[in-house]
């Protein structure tokens, strides 16, 4: 039987609930890797924790308040549904980040298990979100807009704001931090890549 012969299997609204309550706490705790072991990650993320080493403000306050422009290409682009679900999981994300942080205390954690268990978690988080239909906003909801509108590459364009954050980054970071950077984002990438795939997940919100 073909994928598409399948009948459609719809998530209730506890089910769209637990997901984006645990795919946001995973989120939360890939991000507390990250900033105790001072790395980056791509996207709106990444250019919220470069923020968060560069100022006195936490990562959950500049995560919030950088995705406040997208709110309106996400509404134009994927409707008021999938925004509402946006608005809560970045808002989540925001608050279970800077919790997280007085909750989980690392001492002496290696960049490496850091850069590879952060970007394995925040990977795994998105990938639930994804699945309920339900985002982390920002430069990704820009890519697709920009694809849509002027026909523009979304993956070119995320290519581009993640090689400028990364750009930065190496004048702001130790030439390590930054690899291990990268080795968390090449994690967190192929999480989504593997199984995040058309016909893999049926379910729909």
């Amino acid at each position: 039987m073909r994928v598409e012969d399948l009948p459609e299997d719809r998530h209730t609204l506890v089910e769209d609930a637990m997901a984006m309550l645990l795919g946001t706490l995973f989120v939360a705790l890939g991000v507390t890797f990250y900033t105790q072991a001072v790395l980056l990650t791509g996207s709106t993320a990444g250019l919220a924790l470069l923020l968060n080493y560069l100022s006195g403000w936490g990562f959950g306050a500049w995560f919030f308040v950088i995705n406040l422009p997208f709110y309106y290409l996400a509404i134009k682009r994927m409707g008021w549904s999938f925004t509402l679900r946006t608005f809560i999981a970045i808002g989540l994300v925001s608050l279970f980040s800077e919790l997280t942080q007085g909750w989980v205390v690392f001492e002496g954690l290696p960049s490496l298990y850091a850069a590879v268990m952060g970007g394995a978690l925040m990977g795994i988080g998105m990938l639930m979100l994804f699945r309920h239909r339900t985002s982390l906003g920002g430069i990704n909801i820009l890519a697709l807009y920009l694809q849509q509108r002027h026909g523009l590459r979304a993956g070119y364009v995320q290519l581009a704001i993640d090689g400028v954050i990364l750009a930065v980054a190496l004048t702001q970071l130790p030439l390590d931090r930054v690899a291990f950077s990268v080795l968390g984002a090449l994690t967190l990438n192929l999480i989504i890549a593997f199984n995040h795939k058309p016909g893999r997940y049926i379910g729909v919100s």
